[in-house]
């Protein structure tokens, strides 16, 4: 079994994943096996995980893929690792607003589910001796959630440390890790959280080297270490061959290219999509948009997942080979799956820069932050879903699309039990959305979706 730690936090902006990412870097520099994981549909923070840790970021999401997975995701993502340090999302006990505490997604619902002990991290600005009023309630009111120690983030002079710790010592937590106001640690930040580590390049390698080193300036690792926990005993390690086999096969015909967006300009996605879709029988290229100016050979579907093309947009609107290459395999009904960044991509337009125009949309950057879980039902078949299929997704941008769906649309929405207007675009062997869904969660529709390319390699000129 691997040992475990959560990150968590009192509230967001405590600093979680400054610690969660320095907590990784240091130990690995130390020699320890870490895998890294992160509550919630977060993409970005995995991606400076990955950097701290050598290993891919993965995300523990209850919501979105079932509470049943989550330990089966961990003992996957965790496979050959000394220590898993799993960085939480928001406040501990934020989740899902109005869902009931067992299925809401906070970072105490994963660490009950892995049996995980929780490191806080307490930003102490303002704070004196009311933080132990503010530590046992975060003790007491949860039972089964077990706080084990408390990070002090911030923290003004020695004097306040001081008077912080003796507070910690009232509401028997120990300190494990003290960080001063003047370390604090800037990470270029954008309109939706941090800037991808992908898009940061050699600057996202440094600010994890500078996590690291006041992790290990800061924080008692010997301390952390021996806080942390096996986790795991009785879970079955989640098998992308065993997910995909009871769903459709891929039909003979060798193996169908799935080519996969990727570069600074589609960073948003889940490593276990490449791992299903490679269970599944296709054989996974990644690709570049702002780079290369042709599909990979022999191409027989496309996935072009979430990011930040609004950042890219003129260099994405440069490279007209590429945008050709991706309107002619969509007109030739070859199935592609679009999400949020990848569905702008496939528009007429964004801000004005010419797209792949596979969709008569236009999209546009706001300044209104589109943010939270969706419960949706297809409203048309699909080269990933039946008609009324029923699954849960994530939305999280700041653009719109013009018009927003299509004639027939993706999905039909429900907003606070409300239902909301129709979205998003099913045309031909086209599939593109603002939903971004977590494969895990799916993957009968990922093998249906390699079934599709498999039959559209052999056959390319039939509609996928």
């Amino acid at each position: 079994m691997t040992r475990a730690i959560v990150i968590a936090a009192a509230a967001s902006g405590a600093g979680k994943t400054t610690v969660a990412t320095g907590l990784m870097a240091a130990l690995r520099r130390r020699g320890t096996a870490v895998a890294p994981f992160k509550v919630g549909p977060d993409y970005i923070d995995p991606g400076y995980h990955a950097l701290a840790t050598g290993r891919p970021g993965r995300n523990l999401d209850p919501v979105l893929v079932g509470a049943h997975r989550v330990p089966g995701l961990f003992a996957h993502g965790a496979a050959g690792a000394q220590l898993a340090v799993v960085e939480g999302v928001m406040g501990l006990f934020d989740g899902r607003i109005g869902a009931d505490p067992a299925v809401d997604g906070s970072t105490a619902q994963v660490a009950s589910l892995l049996g995980a002990p929780v490191l806080l991290v307490v930003d102490a600005r303002g704070q004196s001796r009311s933080l132990a009023a503010l530590l046992h309630g975060f003790t007491t009111y949860r039972p089964g959630t077990r706080i084990v120690g408390v990070v002090l983030n911030r923290v003004g002079s020695p004097r306040h440390e001081q008077v912080l710790r003796a507070a910690c010592e009232e509401v028997g937590l120990p300190v494990l890790g003290s960080m001063p106001r003047g370390d604090a640690l800037a990470v270029p930040s954008r309109h939706l959280g941090l800037v991808p580590a992908a898009e940061h390049g050699v600057a996202a390698t440094g600010a994890v080297d500078a996590m690291a080193e006041l992790a290990a300036r800061h924080l008692d690792l010997d301390a952390v270490l021996a806080a942390t926990r096996p986790v795991g005993a009785g879970a079955h390690r989640w098998d992308p061959a065993v997910e995909v086999s009871t769903a459709a096969t891929v039909v003979p015909g060798g193996r169908p290219v799935v080519a996969v967006a990727g570069g600074a300009a589609f960073t948003f996605g889940y490593a276990e999509h490449a791992e299903l879709l490679a269970a599944a029988g296709a054989e996974v290229v990644v690709f570049d948009p702002l780079r290369d100016e042709t599909l990979p050979e022999a191409t027989a579907g496309l996935v072009l997942p979430g990011g930040f093309p609004e950042e890219h947009g003129a260099a994405l609107a440069g490279n007209a080979a590429l945008r050709s290459a991706v309107a002619a395999l969509a007109s030739r009904g070859a199935p592609v799956h679009a999400e949020c960044g990848g569905l702008l991509y496939l528009a007429r337009e964004l801000d004005g820069h010419p797209m792949c125009g596979v969709l008569p949309a236009a999209g546009v950057m706001t300044s209104r932050l589109r943010l939270g879980y969706r419960d949706a039902v297809a409203r048309t078949g699909s080269c990933l879903f039946d008609e009324g299929r029923r699954v849960t997704g994530h939305e999280f941008h700041r653009t719109t699309l013009s018009p927003p769906a299509g004639t027939p649309p993706a999905w039909q929405w429900s907003l606070d039990g409300a239902a909301a207007p129709p979205e998003g675009y099913v045309r031909g062997g086209v599939h593109a959305s603002y939903l971004h869904t977590h494969p895990a969660g799916q993957p009968d529709a990922v093998a249906r979706f390699v079934a599709r390319c498999a039959a559209h390699a052999v056959s390319p000129a039939r509609a996928g």
